[in-house]
């Protein structure tokens, strides 16, 4: 029996102000750094709109679900520090919908860095290991458990990144099931790094994509998806486990509730249990039942993620602008910070910050700009780069560079 392993990544940025640097905010006298460099008013109307369109439907139809088939469906979720402080701001309920998920006893939770960053590539461990000590607790007050199994940032992964995670005390983690890496192996099975015991799931981006990506464009030649031909070429897939992990506003928000993805969200789970071969398990069920087939060996010069077609840190330090604002994040962590000055260089390290710097063109960039706020990269990075040597300047105490 095949395993589907259905995992859902939630998660919004606060994103900084498009006029930071055209609106002469640089080196302003400013008390409250956090409404300086953000723009609240925007995450929030992007925020409702989301949540209207996508979260709260959802979350009814996968309760719904789980209701209806007596706890065979199961699910898993991994959601940001950040998405969480979004709906403390604007919609609280929302998380008690969550609560109603994970009181069926059929959802797991998973850890991730809580400000969904690019902290695991950096050299010093420290900034990484704080944000999912901050993850774990918040998991843990707000649903009660202690998630055993990670997701890193954006799928970043490779052996050094496994190895802090298993020090960390976990049983597994998420990875993606790239083809340069597997070297002719299949995503759909488990597997261990290069070195220790941390058990490795790879998504299937194959299949994934096909409802994350693919679902609605009329030029994709199996177009239109139904549930029973998703359930039957997941069925007709070899392996232990499949692991399916799209985004969230897959549902709603990238389709739109007209495509007929919540009608396609509502029918899986049957299409997918009326056959006697393949089931639903959680993460944690996943790596239980199924014995390593292998070794993965990613040095951290092939580190993978989820990204594009590159599968690689492209997206995020590809080109000269990105690396430089990589850079000079990195740097500013060796000062000495407030509290809330740490906080501040936290929100600053979001990946979607350096996202919005992406430069290629194709379907890659049209994703890219879908998700960007910014008229162009070439924009993000003079604002985003602004803010670091504002928040820098704030940091050495140079009153000097304060507009008078």
């Amino acid at each position: 029996m095949t395993d589907i392993c259905l995992i859902f990544e939630l998660h919004q940025p606060f994103r900084v102000k498009k006029d930071f640097f055209w609106g002469r905010r640089l080196f302003e006298e400013e008390d409250d750094l956090f409404d300086h460099y953000f723009d609240l008013k925007l995450d929030q109307r992007i925020f409702e709109k989301v949540t209207a369109k996508c979260y709260y439907p959802t979350n009814e139809t996968i309760l719904e679900l789980i209701e209806a088939f007596g706890g065979k469906f199961r699910v898993a979720y991994s959601i940001s520090g950040t998405f969480i402080e979004q709906c403390e701001r604007n919609d609280p309920a929302l998380i008690d919908s969550f609560r109603d998920l994970s009181d069926t006893g059929c959802v797991e939770f998973l850890d991730q860095t809580y400000y969904h960053s690019l902290s695991s590539l950096y050299e010093d461990e420290d900034g990484f290991i704080e944000e999912v000590r901050m993850h774990q607790d918040l998991m843990k007050d707000l649903f009660g458990t202690t998630p055993r199994v990670f997701e890193n940032t954006e799928l970043l992964y490779n052996d050094r990144i496994a190895k802090m995670v298993e020090d960390l005390g976990y049983q597994g983690i998420i990875a993606e099931g790239a083809a340069r890496v597997l070297r002719g192996r299949s995503p759909n099975q488990i597997y261990l790094p290069e070195k220790g015991d941390i058990k490795v799931l790879l998504r299937n981006y194959q299949l994934t994509d096909d409802i994350g990506f693919r679902f609605s464009s009329r030029a994709w030649e199996e177009y239109p998806l139904t549930a029973d031909r998703y359930a039957s070429w997941l069925a007709a897939t070899p392996g232990d486990c499949i692991t399916i992990f799209p985004d969230y506003e897959t549902f709603g928000e990238h389709h739109w509730q007209d495509t007929g993805i919540f009608e396609f969200l509502k029918a899986l789970p049957g299409e997918v249990l009326k056959r006697d071969d393949i089931n639903f398990v959680t993460p944690s069920e996943a790596i239980k039942r199924h014995a390593p087939s292998g070794r993965l060996e990613v040095g951290p010069w092939d580190t993978t993620s989820w990204a594009d077609i590159e599968r690689t840190t492209a997206s995020w330090i590809g080109n000269t602008m990105q690396w430089a604002c990589y850079s000079h994040h990195k740097h500013l962590k060796s000062f000495r910070m407030s509290e809330k000055e740490r906080m501040i260089w936290h929100y600053l390290g979001a990946s979607d910050h350096f996202y919005y710097m992406f430069m290629q063109g194709g379907s890659a960039g049209e994703v890219h700009n879908y998700f960007s706020h910014f008229a162009s990269p070439y924009d993000a990075f003079v604002t985003y780069f602004s803010v670091l040597l504002d928040f820098g300047a704030r940091l050495r105490g140079g009153k000097e560079w304060k507009r008078g």
